[in-house]
């Protein structure tokens, strides 16, 4: 299988299946003598794992993670860095009776044609488990932005379409989804009350927003910075849509309203994202992206066996209502590993005294 690996001078490798003995990641690329320790990947990781509420998934995974190689005496020594979590709460029996049925919305059908086999526990390879190792990689990626001041932070600004009106980032803690408007909030709530009774799911829009990054970020051809980032992003599972600054919104505009004037203390709109020509140009960048609802619903659904069979389908073990909050935190992952290999690409070009 191929695709596994992402980025040029800072790269990492994520391995491991849903229901496997562990998932984990191999990083390579990093510079020695930066401080990195389990404490560093344990704070991101436990923003991430299973059985954290009403939206979430039941299953509970302590996401403990274990740094094997690449470190001595708490810094980077400049060789592969490989981080590994056991799982432990897998259960596995509750896939034997739909293992022969195609999963609507899954990579099961897509799987088989392509291999010829799947691993029909959980979602294997495809599974949002294997998303630990991109989190768990972030934590070293982040170590490498600091000293820029780079800060990352993804807010959820839809919800099963409920939108957010308000951007009080610094209160978004305060809801269980991550929303930076309260009232936003708890419609979110009963939106996901509702359909979870009905045993379905949702989906939703991320903002993610990285202040601090310099310009100068990207190369203007084929390696263009939201290239990089909307490929990183579209690699996460559950996202099927990418907007950068105005995204969408900017094909309905005329050029003197998309384009954002430059004045002494740099742009005064950001319609750009803070990405012009494939290079960062100082401002915040800012995405979006769009969460498509989990596939794994109780409700009866059309499908057919590998046989090739009409069939119907209930999917059983334990799932989250939406991706969302928890995929969040991997938007946060994916654009930290992005920013840090173009980081090093950077330094790779220019030379500063």
């Amino acid at each position: 299988m191929a695709g596994n690996t992402l980025g040029d001078l800072f790269r990492i490798t994520t391995w491991g299946e849903s229901h496997g003995e562990a998932v984990g990641v191999t990083i390579d690329g990093a510079p020695a003598g930066i401080p990195f320790t389990e404490i560093h990947v344990q704070a991101w990781l436990d923003r991430r794992k299973p059985g954290g509420g009403k939206i979430s998934t039941s299953r509970k995974e302590p996401d403990t993670a274990t740094i094997l190689s690449g470190t001595f005496e708490g810094k980077t020594t400049g060789t592969p860095i490989t981080i590994v979590v056991e799982n432990q709460d897998a259960h596995s029996g509750s896939y034997v009776d739909i293992k022969d049925l195609y999963r609507p919305g899954h990579g099961d059908i897509t799987y088989d044609k392509k291999y010829g086999i799947r691993d029909y526990r959980g979602g294997g390879r495809a599974s949002a488990r294997e998303t630990v190792g991109r989190v768990a990689a972030a934590a070293l990626a982040c170590e490498i932005l600091k000293p820029l001041g780079v800060s990352i932070l993804a807010a959820t600004v839809e919800l099963g379409g409920v939108r957010a009106e308000k951007r009080a980032y610094e209160k978004m803690g305060e809801n269980p989804y991550l929303c930076p408007d309260a009232e936003a909030a708890e419609a979110m709530d009963a939106r996901v009350d509702a359909v979870r009774r009905e045993g379905d799911s949702l989906g939703g829009v991320v903002e993610i927003i990285a202040d601090g990054v310099p310009a100068g970020l990207g190369e203007p051809v084929f390696e263009k910075l939201d290239a990089a980032l909307a490929g990183a992003l579209m690699g996460i599972g559950a996202v099927k849509g990418v907007e950068i600054g105005a995204g969408f919104d900017a094909a309905r505009m005329t050029g003197s309203e998309n384009n954002d004037p430059i004045i002494p203390e740099g742009f005064s709109s950001n319609h750009a994202g803070g990405v012009l020509a494939g290079i960062s140009n100082g401002a915040p960048l800012v995405m979006r992206v769009a969460v498509k609802p989990i596939p794994s619903i109780t409700r009866e659904q059309v499908t057919l066996n590998t046989k090739g069979e009409p069939a119907t389908i209930r999917t059983r073990g334990r799932h989250d209502v939406s991706a969302i909050p928890r995929v969040n935190v991997v938007c946060e992952a994916m654009v930290a590993l992005v920013l840090a290999d173009h980081f090093l690409r950077q330094r790779a070009v220019k030379w500063t005294r």
